[in-house]
């Protein structure tokens, strides 16, 4: 799909139910566009959750991350990142940190994250899925739509075209 977040705000009222988040994040990955169902998880510097639910084969979906806005550590590296493109993600929120950012921004997939951090991440496997998660003045829901470009990230509780 072909599409600017600029063009569906145009295209689209507020009647729509679509939400614009606030410009936290910075892009990282090979894309600067990507789209897609919503997946979500809640962590706290602990990726195992994250490597679970991106070891699943999809199709047209991104998956959305509450890391609790952390600086201490990072939640995706490359190794990740790869799992996530060889199972058809098509991209990844964070409200948290990335590492491996030059590898990252080699590899095609699209990536929204606060900063970078060398750390890795626990692996204490605590984290909850598919629950509501909100961050960037958004409230990112399982199976509403995700489209994120150069211009900024939009949520719909339904497919923009």
């Amino acid at each position: 799909m072909t599409f600017t977040t600029a063009d569906l705000c145009d295209a689209h009222s507020e009647e729509d139910h679509f939400q614009i988040a606030e410009p936290l994040l910075k892009p990282y990955g090979g894309h600067q566009s990507f789209c897609g169902q919503i997946t979500t998880v809640k962590v706290f510097e602990d990726n195992v959750l994250i490597r679970t639910v991106l070891e699943e084969k999809v199709e047209n979906r991104v998956l959305v991350v509450d890391g609790g806005g952390s600086h201490r550590c990072a939640l995706l590296g490359a190794d990740l990142a790869r799992l996530a493109i060889a199972n058809g993600w098509q991209g990844i929120v964070i409200h948290g940190c990335i590492r491996d950012s030059a590898t990252l921004n080699q590899l095609p997939i699209g990536i929204r994250a606060l900063h970078t951090h060398p750390l890795k991440s626990h692996k204490k496997d605590h984290g909850d899925r598919d629950l509501v998660v909100t961050f960037a003045g958004v409230n990112f829901k399982q199976n509403h739509f995700l489209y994120a470009d150069a211009d900024g990230i939009i949520v719909s509780e339904t497919m923009l075209s």
